[in-house]
């Protein structure tokens, strides 16, 4: 994902207007990525920095949020189902990576140095957001 900076600029904001505007007219299907880049007529990277920049500008407006599906591709929109499994997708992921780092990264650290009140409080605040996606994931 862009850094902040390059999803704040001029040049994103008018990237992710394109972008809006060929989602708005695909509605309401969703474009794959591919189709996105050939219907909006940017490059690669200028789709990447407006979608970017276009999940920013919907949360701070109040417009409909863009999801992306493997079949579906990237939508404005979508309906409740399909925001909630969307949304479901992305916890799910979420909860993966942070297992991953607790048992790759955290762990071990923890293991090395059993004293550490960093690592004591690290593992007690990740184990609770751990705790937290799960329960989101398996209601």
């Amino acid at each position: 994902m862009p850094r902040a900076s390059r999803r704040r600029g001029d040049a994103a904001r008018r990237h992710a207007d394109t972008v809006r505007f060929v989602l708005f007219e695909a509605r309401p299907a969703g474009l794959l990525f591919h189709q996105l880049v050939r219907a909006s007529d940017l490059s690669p990277s200028q789709v990447r920095s407006g979608l970017a920049a276009l999940k920013d500008e919907a949360a701070s407006k109040g417009w409909p949020p863009l999801i992306w599906t493997r079949t579906d591709g990237y939508q404005l929109g979508a309906e409740r189902a399909a925001l909630e499994a969307y949304e479901r997708a992305v916890v799910s992921e979420k909860l993966t990576e942070f297992r991953r780092f607790i048992t790759g990264t955290v762990a071990p650290h923890a293991a090395a140095h059993p004293n550490d009140k960093w690592v004591r409080h690290i593992v007690a605040q990740l184990n609770s957001i751990e705790s937290t996606l799960d329960l989101v994931v398996s209601s």
